[in-house]
């Protein structure tokens, strides 16, 4: 497998972005799209902590994808209490899609929408935090929107590989995900990886990486952090797309889920597996 950096860029014109970004489908990260937000000097632990510590937030942890806990809430917990256990060290409970905006609808005023591209879903604001060493597997974004995520105070490493690439990660069929390792690859149990070209940075505070739609994306927190996600839509094929990912998530896998357990997870494996050798067997 290889990993190619991502192009940091500063001063990327709409022009610009839409003709060698957009179009093409290709990752970029801003190093100054949210420089004029508030929230990139207001948003710090203390700051947080001491104006919105007493929310109760939800926590997922390393099993949220498992068969039989499938984004099941781990726990809930202070606001304030969590971001302090996340600035300590090392933990796998993340604060993963969650819109705060409904909760403290005046951290609103703290963002903007950019003007780089049109077609942003204003209803769809998520954060994300989460301690140092925790991961976001990989996976591709069910709705299919572009996503523009925005790092705050620390950092955090993603690995993003074209969706081109989906048979060599080993796609899990009626999901979006993969139980790929990009970090740690197992050659012996996914050889079709070898193959693999993914693209990879580390993003620091104030920079905001563009994630292509459809495109993989593998998450680790450097350090204990969080990021803003916001999205967009400029393509009708996408969006239905998206939505034929929520009917078959919600009527398929989550069904196959519950009646299976177990036994649909495997299933799911193995035929990820076949996809794989069926590719490798096509380019031998």
């Amino acid at each position: 497998m290889k990993l190619v950096p991502i192009e940091k860029r500063t001063g990327l014109t709409r022009e610009e972005f839409i003709e060698n970004y957009l179009k093409p489908s290709r990752p970029v990260v801003f190093t100054d799209l949210a420089k004029d937000w508030p929230a990139v000097q207001k948003w710090t632990f203390d700051w947080l902590r001491e104006n919105h510590g007493s929310l109760d937030v939800p926590l997922v942890d390393n099993h949220i994808h498992d068969a039989d806990k499938y984004f099941q809430i781990a726990k809930t917990m202070k606001f304030g209490d969590y971001l302090s256990l996340i600035e300590k060290g090392p933990t796998d409970l993340r604060i993963f899609l969650f819109d705060i905006f409904k909760k403290i609808p005046e951290l609103a005023d703290d963002i903007r929408f950019p003007t780089i591209m049109d077609g942003f879903l204003k209803s769809y604001k998520y954060v994300f935090f989460g301690g140092e060493g925790s991961i976001t597997n990989l996976h591709y974004d069910m709705d299919c929107s572009n996503v523009f995520l925005t790092q705050f105070q620390t950092r955090k490493q993603l690995i993003l590989f074209s969706p081109e690439e989906s048979r060599r990660l080993y796609h899990h069929p009626f999901t979006v995900m993969s139980k790929v390792d990009p970090l740690n690859p197992n050659y012996e149990k996914f050889p079709a990886l070898k193959g693999a070209t993914g693209y990879e940075t580390i993003l620091y505070h104030g920079e905001t990486i563009f994630i292509p739609s459809l495109w993989w994306h593998y998450i680790r927190y450097v350090d204990g952090g969080f990021s803003l996600a916001l999205r967009a839509n400029n393509s009708i094929f996408t969006a239905v797309r998206g939505g034929m990912n929520l009917v078959r998530h919600q009527f398929v896998d989550k069904s196959m889920t519950k009646l299976l357990g177990l036994d649909w997870q495997h299933w799911k494996e193995k035929k990820a597996v076949e996809n794989a050798q069926e590719l490798l067997q096509k380019q031998a």
